[in-house]
């Protein structure tokens, strides 16, 4: 019988595909907006969901459970603070799938999954943070040099 076995394989071995989705989700969850095949995102949409509602629950057995598959500190806070007052209202569907041409190598239908009412800002704002703080780090080094350079004449 072939009870619960309905759900895609993308031939691999189910470690693999669990660790594919853990990183989806993670980056679905940072991020807000991910690119992804069309078939990835259609099965990625389980997870997330899960996730959030794990998150609107909001007790400690739920916030072990999203840690133990999402093994990411700042995306569970991220997940419990933010995500669950977003959506405490709503009942289900807090991601969404918009179709996104082919991909231009292997012609693989892409598509977008997004959180619904996400935050336009979070994507890529840890990777602008990032780069702020270092070009602060270089201009104060850069000015700790020039300060250096008259007294040493």
């Amino acid at each position: 019988m072939r009870h619960g076995d309905g759900h895609r394989k993308f031939s691999m071995p189910k470690s693999q595909r669990r660790a594919l989705f853990s990183n989806l989700t993670n980056a679905l969850l940072t991020h807000e907006q991910i690119k992804v095949t069309l078939t990835r995102a259609k099965e990625l949409r389980t997870f997330a969901d899960n996730m959030i509602t794990y998150a609107k629950k909001g007790d400690l057995n739920s916030r072990r459970l999203a840690l133990a598959f999402l093994r990411d500190n700042e995306v569970v806070s991220k997940l419990f603070s933010t995500l669950a007052d977003r959506y405490k209202e709503r009942n289900g569907g807090y991601t969404r799938v918009l179709k996104a041409g082919f991909r231009y190598g292997d012609c693989a239908p892409m598509a977008f999954i997004e959180l619904v009412d996400r935050d336009v800002n979070a994507k890529g704002a840890k990777d602008l943070a990032r780069v702020a703080a270092e070009k602060a780090a270089a201009e104060a080094a850069e000015k700790a040099e020039s300060e250096e350079t008259p007294a040493e004449k």
